[in-house]
């Protein structure tokens, strides 16, 4: 996943694939959360796809991983915990989920995902995000996760 800062906006720690985890797990007992064995294994087959993958997929790779079949519905569950608590991110447009590759930082995400390949490329843009929440505050509405997704074809692709 392609990180674009914008200049308002810093990260802090940008986590690799190889201290990923520790942070994740870290990201969720900091949220009074316990790091299982299997929220360990979901984890590290979604931190494995370089794009966003389903959560079928991510139970097809804990299943194989695990030499035993995983029911969908638990993954599910514990890939919507790692939404609600900023260990992964959700597109929306693809029903399909992304390793978080910076936990620690809160923040509304854009996500550019190309129609051919399926890749999304995560941008942060601080102004944008705060404009939508701001016409949502504006209109009346109290938003909570602003979803901003842009379909097309990556630089690869196009």
């Amino acid at each position: 996943m392609e990180i674009m800062a914008h200049p308002a906006h810093s990260h802090g720690q940008h986590h690799s694939r190889a201290d990923l985890a520790a942070a994740a797990q870290a990201r969720l007992k900091s949220a009074g959360e316990q790091w299982t064995p299997l929220r360990a294994t979901v984890f590290a087959a979604l931190a494995g796809y370089d794009r966003p993958v389903s959560a079928y997929d991510v139970t097809d790779a804990v299943s194989t991983a695990s030499g035993r079949r995983i029911a969908a519905n638990s993954v599910y569950r514990i890939l919507d915990l790692f939404v609600a608590n900023n260990v992964a991110s959700r597109v929306e447009s693809a029903n399909a989920f992304i390793a978080n590759v910076h936990p620690d930082c809160p923040h509304d995400c854009i996500f550019l995902v190309c129609d051919r390949c399926g890749g999304a490329t995560h941008v942060d843009d601080d102004r944008i995000t705060g404009d939508v929440r701001s016409a949502a505050l504006a209109a009346g509405f109290t938003p909570v996760r602003p979803v901003i997704e842009v379909r097309g074809l990556c630089a690869n692709c196009a």
